[in-house]
């Protein structure tokens, strides 16, 4: 560089550039410009110029030279320290990556759909090993994975299976294994991946449906058993008023007989018959009733809240299908009561199901399921909605059998309800409720208040 400028005279700056460099590597531009600056300085102290031509020539190339170099350094300053950052980003970003596909099921397939990659989650859904998954045909790891579901997989989403239902993987313990699969395809120049399958194990969603369905049926059982037994204890009240009635007029009928003399003893003995049936009927109709209005249910310790909770699966169902929104706010804190669980539920699950019905067809339907403990009165539960409510002279009577509000109804659900309410020793009543609508209350007692009573 030196002998490239000899031309424009005696260039004696070359060993400042490197204090210009170094000060570019550092600092600013400011402070670049001050080492140039003092760079010129002492040039002109220490050496000797011819004339003042010479010095201006000398200092303006060194000025120009050395910004050129000082502008480069700080460039490539700039580029290793965005290299730097981008490293690191890059690191991390890696990182994250790895721990999310350590937690993520994933496995890639070459074009021939063999297994190329098996991460630890997908390996833990399959039930094998990953070095026992790797290179395998993916069909081998899950049955029914053929050549149409591989293209299918090269269209990318939801690869659905060829019949109904899910994938499914039988594991070592025998135990089968429902699975969907979402693909994605990967560029053409990635090799030799080539697709990208996502697994997701589904027992536990495909537990929580086959729960909400049982609990569904067994409270549909005990639903319609409730409803027959209000049925058939009204029955029984009502057959046993035209029972009595009939035995009465048996009887009038043997003293009319009697007042005929011998030859009406036939027909006296038959009427007398007749009247012994029907008390022998009203006998059995009143053992009917005294076990469906006191017979003995079983009752054991349970937590009111957690009765509640029990059932979110549920109403979480009803308000899907009637675009309802059910909240639930259940205290947890002294709510252990002595309860015939399955019967509570129902009454509860019949509340909500009218309370539906009533905030259907709004923009805003909501039902609110609220639980309190009342300390020494016990524990109160209310079934809340935002429909039309109730009026004040029918809050008495939608208790009663057979009366119904709605349309097609049979007019048993309260009165059930109330019922299996009445023989945990709690009351149900109806009210206004704060969001607009009617409010079902009823109290629980404690397991001490029940014990003493």
């Amino acid at each position: 560089m030196r002998l490239a400028l000899e031309p424009f005279g005696h260039f004696y700056y070359l060993p400042m550039i490197v204090a210009v460099m170094v000060t570019a590597l550092l600092g600013r531009r400011l402070s670049v410009l001050l080492a140039i600056g003092l760079s010129i300085t002492a040039n002109e102290l220490m050496v000797q110029r011819e004339d003042a031509l010479d010095s201006a020539v000398n200092a303006a190339l060194f000025a120009a030279v050395s910004w050129t170099i000082a502008e480069v350094c700080r460039r490539l300053g700039g580029a290793l320290r965005t290299a730097r950052a981008l490293s690191r980003d890059l690191a991390m970003r890696e990182m994250l990556l790895d721990t999310i596909l350590t937690s993520v099921p994933v496995v890639t397939l070459d074009r021939e759909g063999r297994t190329q990659r098996v991460t630890p989650a997908a390996a833990a859904v399959l039930g094998v090993r990953r070095d026992e998954a790797m290179a395998l045909p993916f069909h081998t790891l899950v049955p029914g994975f053929d050549d149409l579901a591989l293209e299918s997989a090269r269209q990318g989403g939801e690869v659905l299976t060829p019949s109904p239902g899910s994938w499914t993987v039988s594991r070592a313990d025998a135990s089968p294994v429902p699975l969907t699969i979402h693909a994605n395809v990967l560029p053409d120049d990635i090799w030799p991946e080539h697709v990208v399958l996502a697994l997701a194990d589904q027992s536990q969603a495909e537990a929580i449906r086959q729960r909400e369905r049982d609990l569904t049926e067994r409270l549909n059982n005990v639903w319609r058993l409730n409803s027959m037994g209000e049925m058939a204890a009204t029955l029984a009240h009502e057959m046993n008023q035209p029972l009595t009635a009939a035995a009465v007029y048996l009887h009038a009928g043997q003293a009319d007989l009697a007042k005929i003399g011998p030859a009406a003893e036939e027909a006296a003995r038959a009427l007398d018959l007749a009247r012994i049936q029907l008390l022998r009927a009203g006998d059995i109709i009143r053992r009917m009733r005294e076990l469906l209005s006191t017979g003995s249910r079983t009752f054991t310790e349970e937590r009111a809240s957690q009765m509640i909770q029990d059932l979110a699966p549920v109403f979480t169902l009803i308000g899907r299908d009637t675009d309802v929104v059910i909240d639930i706010d259940a205290d947890t804190e002294d709510d252990h009561v002595m309860a015939d669980r399955i019967q509570l539920q129902q009454a509860l699950a019949n509340l909500v199901k009218n309370a539906v019905d009533a905030a259907m067809g709004r923009e805003d339907g909501r039902v609110l399921i609220t639980g309190r403990s009342l300390g020494p009165e016990g524990y109160e539960i209310a079934v809340e909605d935002n429909g039309r409510g109730i009026p004040m002279d029918q809050r008495e009577s939608i208790f009663h059998p057979m009366t119904s509000t709605k349309a097609g109804g049979m007019g048993l659900g309260l009165s059930v309800t109330r019922s299996i309410v009445e023989s945990h020793g709690g009351a149900l009543t109806v009210g206004s409720s704060r969001l607009g609508g009617a409010a079902f209350t009823f109290r629980l007692p404690h397991r001490s208040e029940l014990d003493a009573a």
